[in-house]
């Protein structure tokens, strides 16, 4: 099995004329790998996946996989509210070489404790690919429970958690309940190296398509176990981490990757808009800050 304590892209998927601009997406995955990330989330939130049709999913991951080779891991989102769907597309995500799966917590129709273990115990049983957990209840309303969370954890193929809700409590709730083994992984940039503090094994991160060195040096920090200098430094970022989700993700970080002029277009497919003007002219003027453009 591949290594997931890291530090994850979820990878953005750049528009052009409403088409997948791959031209773009080899520039951004070029600037990654240069910047030392240790692998990609692929049809994640932040690749808009509620818009890619299955067919622009195979394909974009086949393009992924090719540039890439075998030199990082690549991990599919397949998650969805409905079991039965999500079963299917993980069977799909295997079958096409992805090396685990994302499953986001069941969104909007609010399943009890007790139907979330047997939906995550359902998609983790069909697939021999491991899953990773993915509990981000700004998005879901429903969070998922430290001991559900130790409960998973003994189910065959559950090796770790996106954990996203920003509250290290719950990490450490989830780290007592499921051991040191069980891979924990921030959704959260802003409480990142407070989540490395406190046990974490890596990130994956929409930060990370602007400042890629950066936090790949926080967690090579945190492993000499010199918090204090991955602490200031983060100190320097914050207001542009902030900025990065001023709207909806990824609404701002294509903005952002834009003015970097690594992708071609900030384009995104509805519901989702542009960023305004007025936060435009914010980011840039931070990314100027702190040195980005």
């Amino acid at each position: 099995m591949k290594n997931f304590k890291g530090t994850f892209t979820a990878l953005i998927t750049p528009f052009k004329n409403d088409k997948i601009d791959y031209a773009s997406l080899d520039r951004l995955l070029k600037q990654q790998l240069d910047g030392g990330v240790d692998g990609f989330v692929v049809n994640g939130t932040t690749a808009e996946s509620p818009t890619l049709s299955s067919e622009e999913v195979a394909e974009l991951f086949k393009h992924i996989r090719s540039f890439c080779g075998d030199k990082v891991p690549l991990i599919i989102g397949t998650g969805s509210n409905s079991t039965a769907k999500t079963i299917e597309d993980s069977k799909k995500a295997e079958s096409m070489g992805g090396d685990a799966l994302l499953v986001v917590v069941p969104y909007y129709n609010k399943p009890p404790q007790r139907g979330l273990y047997e939906h995550f115990k359902a998609v983790a049983t069909s697939v021999k690919i491991p899953t990773l957990l993915y509990n981000v209840p700004g998005r879901t309303i429903t969070s998922l429970e430290a001991k559900t969370i130790g409960d998973l954890s003994k189910v065959p193929g559950v090796i770790g958690i996106k954990e996203a809700s920003g509250k290290i409590d719950l990490e450490k709730e989830i780290i007592k309940a499921c051991g040191k083994d069980f891979v924990m992984l921030s959704g959260d940039d802003g409480t990142y190296v407070d989540f490395l503090q406190a046990g974490g094994h890596g990130v994956i991160s929409v930060a990370t398509h602007v400042i890629p060195k950066q936090m790949v040096q926080w967690r090579k920090w945190a492993l000499e176990d010199q918090f204090d200098k991955a602490q200031a430094d983060i100190k320097k970022y914050m207001d542009l981490i902030n900025l990065l989700f001023v709207e909806a993700n990824p609404i701002p970080v294509k903005k952002a990757l834009a003015l970097m002029g690594i992708i071609d277009s900030a384009s995104l497919r509805l519901p989702m808009m542009e960023l305004t003007p007025e936060h435009t002219e914010k980011l840039k003027a931070e990314m100027q800050r702190v040195g980005v453009l």
